[in-house]
């Protein structure tokens, strides 16, 4: 892929990531929840050079890492999202704050992987990047798909996740 078309991707992809978990929505189980994901791999597979020819050994390590970054990023992230059952049945989610900070911590790990990288001369392609970002929203995709299977007996809605914790009140503006 030229670095435009990667940039572009990866920017589509974030985008709609961040619309997504923004605003609350429906969390559907029954979804291939799996197949934007798996797209990414096979776009990111089909590049040739995503390992340094040169650098073989530091390649290698660095994209180990940075998969591991994006799975860890994907769990930390899918435990952080808020879920909640409706009063029609179905499972809803959303991001909090902490989803934020996850997503701000991946980055940043990513961004001194790259560093890393380039301190030691390896050559590093966006493959990788984008390798990383399908195991972030796998994992991520996964458990959350995961968490929404909450048993409820006899198809009755229950209780929102957290409605049994209460919350301290704002004060008002004197």
């Amino acid at each position: 892929m030229s670095g435009l078309v990667d940039a572009l991707v990866i920017t589509v992809v974030a985008g709609l990531v961040i619309a997504r978990q923004s605003r609350p929505s429906r969390i559907d189980t029954d979804r291939r929840w799996w197949v934007l994901p798996v797209v990414l791999v096979v776009v990111a597979l089909r590049e040739p050079g995503m390992i340094d020819a040169h650098h073989h050994t530091a390649a290698v390590l660095l994209l180990a890492a940075e998969i591991l970054v994006g799975l860890v990023t994907g769990g930390a992230w899918a435990w952080t999202t808020r879920t909640w059952v409706g009063a029609d049945g179905a499972v809803w989610g959303r991001g909090t704050r902490s989803s934020v900070a996850v997503w701000a911590v991946g980055i940043g790990l990513r961004a001194a992987l790259f560093g890393v990288g380039a301190a030691l001369g390896v050559r590093q392609d966006s493959s990788a990047l984008v390798l990383a970002l399908a195991g972030t929203l796998l994992v991520r995709s996964g458990v959350v798909a995961w968490r929404a299977q909450v048993p409820r007996p006899s198809g009755l809605p229950g209780p929102a996740y957290g409605a049994a914790v209460s919350r301290p009140a704002r004060k008002e503006p004197a």
